[in-house]
């Protein structure tokens, strides 16, 4: 949820819409019990929805109708006269049939799998599951339009008449009100895009050409549009799990749904000339990663028509009260069928609380003009790293009016007229500009071109440095700056001294991103937190300034490093990068040494390391998804392999340094979606280094004295208890997302999210760094036996807090060993 902050201060602007016919209310049985997943639809029509949890339902339509009808398998089907057009809170009672219904009477909630004729057509489904209709030819293309809109809901006299919008009320002068909820909602943001989409099945490669992109206002809003992309991501609604929000939910049409759904024979009609029957699924627990709704299917082909999805109010997410997806097909023939209408609405709230505020997020996906086996050259389809054009940022109206697959309706045509005016408004923008300080980090300084920043960075603290005051700060024209220039000054209370840092950078050229970057740092630092150092010459370790420690964080290195890089990403997520670095290092601490034997010394021993590198590293990303075209770019999506190699040469013939070796790392970062039972992180790590080199320079197997739950470190292991110049790591953790805890009755409610976790590292050191080490600390390698350890823990208490249990798996012996320990970690998470 990085970027969600810009979602919610974006939350003013008017519009207008206007519906036939509208319906909610609450369905009960005789027992004044609420029905639950009760059919409910206009008679005459195709057009319905399904009750939740709590029975109660909403219904809209652009026509006019004169009949609701509500029905469940159990209950006689009920017929409600629709005096007007609008009818809210609706109460309906149901009646039990007392009539026999076939071979089964069902008078209940659950729905047999035997005898069950949803689960036979069902069945013929998944016997005829076949791809999209794309994939069945060699060559594809077809035309996309996409519109992403967000709308602030719930709107009452209250948020009319605060404070917050105090001269803005004009924004207030009409509301529209939700088909899918029933609540009134204030468009504030609308983003539309054309595109043109190629693919090749036999090369697996596919390129989307943005034709046209056009929104309401907001020159940046790139960061925005990345980010409801990766949320909404594509899906096959075949495919047994669905991910969205970094979540699997089990398909309706999944092969498992049968032990997860409960299906329902409802209706049958003609849609489009095509004979289709209609059921409808709920979930058969609470608490479980699914939805309700229902789908239709045609009776030759098997094929669906249409389907509805809403996800169950009780799902174990955060953040989300509402997601609801409409899909429409187009079938063409028994073995054809592609998609025409994509529709995904979620509401993003900070409760569930039926009355609670929240944003809606629309994102409305049209496909048209298909054509296949259009034969292109291979390198057609090969992803260009720089493909920004500005042309396509300001199309003239001419151009949307022949390109929008759907005309916009009045609600939207006027939010790009309405948020015009709002930026004039000066509140409007103190208000804007309060939420990018927060999601950003960085406080604007507009008249200078300048943040400042990182404010979360001001304050620090360790043992050598005491309380540490950090002021700073970045260039800032616009998210896409060629160049960027980055400084900060700090101040140790304790040592009394100022340490600093500044850098630039600058992209030379777009087409490959070469960039060119250097900088310097004076600071004090944890270096054996860590094995492979950042590439940011700003970089530093939250280990460096932890307020709260499990023991004395004492062994503290003063760096000062100069830097020099330049890189290239000739292939899209291939980056080459090559630099030169010159550091000194000597402990900043009178109880931490890193003295090595030197023969030139006077003393025979040396206490400061001068050193002289040139590095070659190598980063491949595959599937990562960046947002913005400058010099700093940001990650839009992090489930993507991140695979790392770095060579370091030290060579004492450069700047009178002292140390000739080579350092080869490797590293690998992989999550896998595992079905329907959560995530799985892995992480596996390995290097070496060549020649004579001291504690400095040497590879520490990284130790956690915190106590927050820090990923690719060992949280029992405190600094500089194993010391290596041949390693290898690994690192496992899996997050049920509450899978298990929701079969658990005392445990369901509470929305917990298990987690355990299994890390291990193994190391040795020669002879002769053993021998080069003057420093007084005695080297440990977990050399005869693989160090591990193990935990679990619970996630989303409270939401935002995440506690690990960690126990030591063995060196248990080693003197001041910690056994066991407990972690904590803060975050926004879906």
């Amino acid at each position: 949820m990085k970027q969600t902050l810009p979602l919610i201060v974006i939350i003013f602007i008017t519009a207008i819409g206007f519906c036939q016919s509208k319906v909610s209310g609450e369905v009960f049985d005789a027992g004044n019990e609420p029905v639950a997943y009760a059919n409910v639809i206009f008679k005459g029509s195709t057009e319905g929805t399904t009750t939740n949890e709590n029975g109660l339902f909403y219904l809209q339509s652009e026509s006019t109708w004169d009949t609701l009808v509500v029905s469940f398998l159990g209950y006689k089907t009920l017929m409600v006269p629709l005096k007007n057009k609008v009818n809210y809170e609706m109460r309906l009672i149901l009646e039990e049939e007392t009539e026999s219904l076939g071979q089964v009477t069902i008078v209940s909630g659950k729905q047999p799998k035997k005898n069950n004729p949803a689960i036979d057509i069902l069945r013929k489904i998944w016997e005829r599951k076949r791809k999209n209709g794309v994939r069945q030819f060699n060559q594809y293309q077809y035309d996309k339009y996409e519109k992403v809109e967000f709308d602030l809901n719930t709107i009452d006299s209250s948020i009319i008449n605060s404070k917050l919008f105090k001269g803005m009320e004009f924004v207030f002068n009409q509301v529209d009100t939700s088909r899918v909820t029933g609540k009134t909602y204030l468009p504030v943001f609308i983003n539309e895009a054309v595109s043109k989409v190629y693919g090749n099945n036999e090369l697996n490669k596919e390129k989307e050409d943005v034709l046209g992109n056009k929104n309401s206002g907001f020159s940046n809003n790139q960061i925005i549009i990345d980010f409801v992309d990766e949320l909404y991501s594509d899906y096959d609604v075949y495919d047994n799990y669905l991910k969205f929000f970094d979540k699997s939910f089990v398909s309706p049409l999944s092969r498992t749904g049968i032990n997860t759904y409960n299906y329902v024979l409802s209706d049958s009609a003609f849609i489009d000339n095509k004979w289709c029957y209609n059921i409808i699924y709920y979930p058969r627990r609470k608490n479980e990663l699914t939805f309700k709704g229902d789908f239709w299917v045609n009776d030759s082909t098997f094929a669906i028509k249409e389907i509805n999805m809403q996800a169950s109010k009780s799902a174990n997410i955060n953040w989300v009260k509402e997601i609801y997806i409409e899909q429409e097909f187009e079938v063409l023939n028994d073995s054809l069928f592609l998609l025409k209408r994509d529709y995904f609405m979620s509401d993003f709230a900070f409760s569930k609380k039926e009355k609670a505020r929240g944003i809606y997020g629309k994102r409305t996906t049209l496909y048209n003009n298909y054509q296949f086996d259009l034969k292109k050259d291979s390198n057609f389809y090969d992803e260009e790293v720089y493909n920004y054009d500005i042309d396509v940022y300001n199309r003239d109206d001419e151009f949307w009016q022949n390109n929008r697959l759907e005309s916009l309706n009045k609600d939207e045509q006027g939010i790009y007229q309405m948020l015009d005016t709002l930026q004039t408004v000066k509140k409007f923008k103190r208000l804007y500009n309060i939420g990018a300080t927060l999601a950003s980090g960085y406080a604007e300084i507009h008249a200078w071109n300048f943040d400042y920043g990182p404010i979360f960075s001001t304050f620090g603290y360790n043992e050598v440095e005491g309380l540490r005051l950090r002021t700073g700060g970045r260039t800032y024209f616009t998210s896409n700056d060629l160049w960027r220039v980055e400084g900060f000054v700090a101040y140790g209370f304790r040592d009394n001294k100022f340490k600093y840092g500044i850098s630039g950078k600058w992209l030379i050229d777009k087409k490959n991103r070469i960039i060119i970057s250097g900088g310097n740092r004076r600071d004090v630092e944890q270096i054996g937190a860590s094995l492979t150092m950042s590439s940011d010459v700003l970089g530093r370790d939250l280990a460096s300034s932890t307020v709260f420690n499990t023991g004395v964080n004492d062994k503290l290195t003063s760096i000062n490093i100069s830097t020099f890089s330049a890189e290239i990403e000739p292939v899209k997520n291939f980056v080459i990068r090559f630099s030169g670095n010159y550091r000194t290092l000597e402990s900043a601490s009178e109880t931490f040494s890193l003295d090595y034997y030197d023969e030139d010394s006077p003393t025979g021993i040396s206490s400061k390391v001068k050193q002289y590198e040139n590095v070659l590293t190598l980063g491949f990303y595959p599937k990562r998804k960046m947002s913005g075209f400058g010099v700093e770019r940001y990650e839009a999506n992090y489930d993507y392999a991140r695979i790392f190699t770095q060579l370091s040469v030290g060579s004492r013939a450069w700047f009178n340094s002292n140390f000739n070796y080579t350092k080869l790392q490797f590293l690998y970062i992989q999550p896998f979606q595992v079905g329907g039972f959560g995530r799985l992180t892995s992480s596996l790590e390995v290097g070496k280094t060549f020649g004579e080199v001291p504690l400095g320079l040497l590879s520490v197997i990284p130790g956690n004295q915190s106590y927050f739950s820090i990923y690719k470190t060992f949280s029992q292991l405190d600094f500089y208890e194993f010391v290596t110049d041949t390693y290898a790591s690994l690192h496992l953790e899996h997050n049920f997302n509450g899978r298990l805890f929701s079969r658990i009755p005392l445990l369901r409610k509470m929305n917990l999210r298990e987690i355990i976790s299994l890390r291990g590292a193994w190391g040795d050191i020669s002879e002769e760094n053993k021998a080069l080490n003057a420093s007084g600390l005695i080297y440990i390698a977990p050399t005869e036996k693989i160090y591990y350890e193990y935990g679990f823990g619970v996630g989303n208490i409270f939401k935002v807090f995440r506690i690990d249990f960690n126990f030591r798996g063995n060196y248990r012996e080693v003197p001041g060993a910690r056994k066991f320990g407990v972690t904590g970690a803060f975050g926004f998470h879906f």
